[in-house]
């Protein structure tokens, strides 16, 4: 076995620090003319990114926590995406100064009626400072846990031994339920608080499932680009493949699991502050996108996944990978946007700045996580079960 530091990547981060500065710019521009579309298309563009940045972190917790020896070959590329929390909390801030034009509770006296009394009721809790405190708690808790864990990686690499080992897997199992609800909350107060009709203790594990889903894509997207020598797809085997292709068909289950159970939950309870979220959705031109969610998020996956084939094909599960990611965004964009413009009886009416927002984000954390890649092993040399991961055979 020939492990290298991975020195590449530097064209790969320049060109994606170029189009997120192309797509952040003209997601600006987009500002100038519609200042709140375009800051609407930038909240779900954010919403989406951070959400597999976290997702990546639960994953590697969870693999630590279980003491989980196969993914050690692609564990180096899964604890550095995490990293980007940092990039987020900054890439939050036109959030948090826009948020009057997002957050229907941020100024209550516009609204009328039972809106008006819902948001003078949740004000203790659903006010800008607490809000940004909140917030600030969430990416304090992210990064700390995704730099120790990372840093404690990298640190075997030359010490060598058990116990960093020991450690990422005591932070894993014991900071796991916190970083959990860090995530719940999160999608509490940056999605579910969008409309203060919907009120559902289930709203946090719907976002927590599909950005977990998410994340295993971006996770084999990015171990079948690192080919060269000593990084992971070179050491990788099919087996490796396998197991990524079927954690991938375990949650596009579970996505479809908690998307029905929220959905049943609400019909059979039938309570008028509900109810409006799933009309907004089902009444009007937005019914077409949840039928779209429900085939392709869920029963075409499903059934495309079920092959042993294609799990056991790089370039099969790349292509997945790609629609996962694609049916995630659609995912988001139907939960978040008929919320942010208000008036979801008038069609969906994408704007250009969805996709400059998209693009600008995404681009900056490839940028940054591939930053953070380089000058370090490819793999968690160090790690005592490297060799077995390498050997990886399910019994």
């Amino acid at each position: 076995m020939k492990v290298t530091r991975f020195e590449g990547g530097r064209s790969t981060a320049i060109r994606a620090l170029v189009v997120a500065v192309a797509g952040l710019g003209l997601t600006l521009l987009g500002g100038f003319f519609d200042p709140q579309r375009a800051l609407q298309a930038y909240h779900v563009a954010f919403v989406y990114w951070a959400g597999i940045a976290v997702g990546a972190l639960i994953v590697n917790m969870a693999f630590q926590a279980a003491k989980a020896r196969w993914y050690v070959v692609v564990r180096r590329v899964l604890e550095t995406i995490p990293l980007s929390s940092a990039l987020f909390l900054v890439l939050f801030v036109p959030v948090l100064l826009g948020m009057g034009h997002l957050f229907p509770w941020v100024d209550p006296s516009h609204l009328e009626g039972e809106l008006r009394r819902l948001a003078e009721h949740r004000r203790p809790y659903l006010n800008a400072p607490f809000f940004a405190l909140r917030t600030a708690g969430y990416f304090g808790l992210w990064i700390a846990v995704s730099h120790l864990l990372h840093g404690w990686s990298t640190r075997q690499d030359t010490e060598g031994g058990a116990a960093l080992t020991l450690k990422q897997r005591r932070l894993g199992a014991g900071a796991l339920p916190f970083v959990g609800l860090a995530m719940t909350f999160a999608a509490f107060d940056w999605q579910m608080s969008l409309d203060l009709h919907l009120f559902s203790t289930i709203f946090g594990l719907y976002y927590f499932a599909g950005s977990f889903l998410a994340a295993f894509a971006v996770l084999i997207l990015a171990v079948n680009a690192s080919r060269a020598e000593g990084l992971p797809r070179a050491l990788m085997n099919a087996n490796h493949d396998h197991s990524l292709g079927k954690w991938m068909l375990a949650f596009v289950s579970f996505w479809a699991y908690i998307a029905f159970s929220q959905y049943l939950l609400m019909w059979i309870a039938n309570l008028p502050e509900e109810v409006p979220w799933y009309l907004a959705r089902s009444k009007t031109a937005w019914l077409p996108v949840g039928i779209f969610l429900a085939v392709f998020h869920f029963i075409v996956p499903f059934f495309v996944l079920l092959s042993r084939g294609l799990k056991r094909n790089p370039r099969a599960l790349s292509f997945m990978a790609v629609w996962i990611l694609i049916v995630h965004y659609v995912d988001v964009y139907w939960v978040m946007m008929p919320a942010l413009r208000h008036d979801p009886e008038h069609g969906i009416a994408p704007h250009w700045t969805d996709l400059t927002a998209l693009v600008g984000v995404g681009a900056a954390a490839v940028a940054f996580v591939v930053w953070r890649m380089r000058g370090r092993a490819g793999v968690p040399v160090g790690d005592p079960f490297l060799e077995e991961s390498l050997r990886y055979e399910p019994s």
